[in-house]
């Protein structure tokens, strides 16, 4: 029997969503960007990344052929590989939104139909009701920010206020999120968590897709640092997805990072924690491991949305990549025969654009192991043909909404 590995990075599109203009990102294309601003030579870092973008191991799998079939050309700069590896080509999501949940429940089969609720961008972004009747069970005098804004700005903006008050940081985005930011200290990473399950009780009239809770120490603006605490509060996917059907069949569902978030915790046999890409890998490894014929690993590696997209840090995210890509000869020497590994992303976070705002974009799908014959399956209708791969790989019954490339 098999094993399944998949990993997502978290943002990293490679452009041309057929879509993008009605999102306002039409030309949006994370990969081409980043491939363009380092092959410039600009904004290199001192001891971190210098010289046109390097990825030489996904490159190998089908990268560079993905980019030019999602947006019709080749990332400037890096050389395209004479043969290639694996299967390779990208999808479009069908899923209305460019957000976390929506990106990953359709990975995983089940694609979103409806519309999200959003709050609005000019003047208060949430309804004077839901903060009143937040505030009353919550035990707190009031709110600071009550807007859509950056999570690092709005913390250095408001924390010292924060510190000196007792009022948590409500902000949102144009995703459908309603975000809290608290001291872990002043005000308690545990008050803050029980503070954001009422905000989502609270919230599911107004069909919100998350609530997060943002924890971070430090004492002044100067030296406030988000923390690794952060937790996801999700509604659960409209119908069983891809993780249920694992379970139904006595398979398990190891979930790295915040994947056990996004999913609220349905269809997850495990959940393993780990803060940075870094730590996020080793435990991917761990889990290969540790996994059993028939299991699922499913991994994603929010570093390169959370610190490098939405505070668009070209070079550091083109770092991030680098990093990423070295570390993939380690997943390959850990497979066994019949093992299936699926790299591939939830949406855009391009750092050149503007706003700091995931962006609408087509992701890149490679996937490779013992045995897996190399060819292109072109641009996927469906972020959920990745889905019905991986079922099928495993060996238990497709659904409805994707169709296998396998």
């Amino acid at each position: 029997m098999a094993r399944a590995f998949l990993f997502v990075l978290d943002s990293f599109g490679v452009g041309g969503a057929p879509d993008a203009s009605a999102y306002g990102d039409e030309g949006a294309d994370t990969l081409g960007h980043i491939a363009e601003f380092c092959a410039a030579g600009a904004g290199d870092r001192a001891g971190l990344r210098e010289g046109p973008l390097s990825l030489p191991n996904m490159s190998e799998l089908g990268l560079m052929h993905i980019a030019r079939s999602a947006s019709g050309r080749f990332p400037a700069g890096m050389p395209v590989p004479g043969k290639v590896y694996g299967i390779y080509g990208a999808a479009t999501e069908i899923s209305r939104g460019k957000d976390t949940p929506s990106g990953h429940w359709e990975i995983a089969g089940t694609p979103v139909s409806f519309d999200w609720g959003y709050f609005p961008i000019e003047g208060d972004a949430f309804p004077q009701e839901f903060i009143e009747a937040l505030c009353k069970e919550a035990g707190v005098s009031g709110i600071l920010g009550n807007c859509h804004a950056s999570g690092t700005e709005i913390i250095a903006r408001l924390g010292e206020e924060h510190i000196r008050t007792g009022k948590p940081i409500c902000y949102t985005s144009s995703d459908s999120v309603f975000q809290v930011a608290a001291h872990e200290v002043h005000f308690g990473l545990d008050r803050l968590l029980a503070l954001c399950r009422l905000a989502r009780g609270l919230l599911d009239s107004y069909n919100i897709g998350r609530v997060i809770a943002r924890p971070f120490t430090g004492q002044s603006a100067s030296s406030f640092q988000r923390t690794g605490n952060r937790r996801d509060f999700s509604v659960l996917p409209p119908e069983p997805t891809l993780l249920d059907r694992l379970i139904e069949h006595g398979r398990h569902v190891h979930a790295v990072g915040k994947i056990g978030d996004i999913f609220a915790h349905q269809g997850i046999s495990r959940v393993i924690k780990a803060n940075g890409n870094e730590a996020l890998m080793n435990a991917s490894l761990s889990a290969i491991d540790e996994a059993e014929d028939g299991d699922l690993v499913f991994t994603n590696f929010v570093d390169f949305d959370m610190i490098y997209g939405h505070r668009r840090d070209v070079p550091g995210y083109a770092a991030a990549l680098e990093a990423f890509d070295a570390r993939l000869p380690e997943v390959h020497k850990k497979l066994k025969p019949g093992d299936l590994v699926v790299l591939t992303a939830d949406h855009g976070c391009d750092p050149t654009w503007r706003g700091t705002d995931h962006t609408r974009e087509r992701v890149p799908v490679i996937a490779y192991g013992p045995g897996i014959r190399s060819r292109s399956i072109g641009v996927r209708r469906s972020y959920a043909d990745i889905g019905e791969s991986i079922a099928r790989h495993l060996g238990i019954p497709t659904g409805p909404h994707g169709r296998s490339f396998l």
